[in-house]
């Protein structure tokens, strides 16, 4: 998506070590709204015909555009909370690990909201090396729910997500897609 990858290009930045892509200013953590609507609307274009009835995120910077993208095709909206709720009786587990953080998370999801009735649709920020979709495939196998595809704003095409997912069979789509980082920083966008 083009406005994506120039948004990224004139205020995004990175730090080599770590390869960290910053894109606080406008998806992470002061957010724009136009931008992600429109990032939603392509992922309703993307996923229109995919047979999906639920959309799937992750806490916390996957919600904005999980919501927008639900609103516009009329679907309820499920987060994976981090650490176990207890307003949530029974609850499909998994974990995940945190490449911002550096940490490993115990995630949950509310059995009453993924069940084998469900196909779904996951959308997150980025993909980098797979860790949130893996527990997503985790939540799947354990609740029977469908994959019928995942939508990420960012994947950094140098790290092995992408791979992890076409390992699994998994239908993706990433709306820009950083092919490396420089050593001066810049980014490289497919």
């Amino acid at each position: 998506m083009e406005e994506l990858k120039q948004r990224i290009l004139r205020d995004g930045s990175a730090k080599a070590e770590g390869d960290v892509v910053m894109v606080s200013s406008f998806l992470n953590h002061q957010l724009d709204p136009q931008l992600l609507m429109h990032c939603a609307e392509e992922f309703a274009r993307l996923f229109k015909d995919s047979g999906v009835n639920k959309i799937v995120t992750i806490e916390a910077s996957g919600i904005a555009p999980a919501i927008l993208t639900g609103y516009l095709m009329h679907l309820p909206v499920v987060f994976i909370k981090k650490k176990n709720p207890k307003n949530v009786d029974e609850s499909w587990k998994s974990w995940v690990y945190s490449f911002t953080r550096a940490d490993d998370t115990t995630v949950c999801i509310d059995k009453r909201f993924l069940t084998a009735d469900d196909r779904i649709l996951f959308i997150d920020d980025f993909l980098a090396d797979g860790h949130a979709s893996g527990s997503v495939i985790h939540f799947c196998r354990q609740s029977g729910a469908q994959i019928a595809g995942m939508g990420f704003l960012v994947e950094k095409g140098f790290a092995k997500g992408g791979q992890f997912l076409r390992d699994h069979g998994i239908t993706y789509h990433a709306l820009a897609t950083i092919r490396r980082i420089n050593p001066d920083n810049t980014l490289e966008i497919e």
